[in-house]
C-alpha cells in the first residue's frame, strides 16, 4: 500500500473506474464511499475515519453482498446473485486476507488464555479480545464459533 489512506485509495480507484466506464466497479465504490461518509457523520461529531474504521465499513458492506447473494440464490434469482458476487469480489480486493480456520482457532485459544476465561459466562470478554486480534480478517460468526470451541465446557 502507498502512503495514502484507504479512503483516498478507494476515491482514486473510483475516478479510474469512472474514466474506464466500468459501471459495476464505479457503482460499488460509490456505495462504499457513501457508507464511509455516513459512518463519518454518525454520532455526535463528524470525524475522519482511520484505515481500521474504513476496513470495518468495507467488511460490513462485503457481508451485506454475501448475504444478498445467498438470498438471491435461494430465491432462484441467479442474475441478481451474480451482481452481488461481482460487487463482493471488488470489495474483497480492499480487505485483508481472511484467516484460515487453524489461525482463527489459535487466536481464540490465545484470547481464552489471556482473559483467564473458565466457561461460557466469559464469552463476551473472550470475543472482545479475539476480535481485536482478528481485526476484520474473519467474519464475526466464524470468530464466535472458534471462541465457543476454545472455551472450556462445563
Amino acid at each position: 500500500m502507498s502512503d495514502q489512506s484507504l479512503k483516498a485509495t478507494v476515491q482514486s480507484d473510483l475516478t479510474t473506474a469512472m474514466r474506464a466506464r466500468d459501471q459495476l466497479r464505479a457503482g460499488t465504490l460509490r456505495m462504499v464511499l457513501t457508507a464511509i461518509t455516513t459512518e463519518e457523520v454518525a454520532g455526535k461529531e463528524s470525524r475522519e475515519l482511520t484505515d481500521d474504521d474504513v476496513l470495518k465499513v468495507l467488511a460490513k458492506e462485503a457481508k451485506k453482498r454475501k448475504e444478498a447473494a445467498t438470498a438471491y440464490t435461494d430465491a432462484g434469482r441467479p442474475e441478481l446473485a451474480a451482481t452481488e458476487e461481482a460487487e463482493l469480489a471488488i470489495l474483497e480486493a480492499y480487505l485483508p486476507a481472511q484467516l484460515s480456520d487453524d489461525e482463527l482457532a489459535t487466536i481464540a485459544a490465545e484470547a481464552v488464555a489471556s482473559t483467564g476465561a473458565t466457561g461460557m459466562a466469559q464469552m463476551g470478554q473472550v470475543m472482545k479480545a479475539a476480535q481485536g486480534a482478528v481485526a476484520g480478517r474473519a467474519d464475526g460468526g466464524r470468530v464466535a464459533a472458534a471462541v465457543r470451541a476454545a472455551l472450556p465446557q462445563g
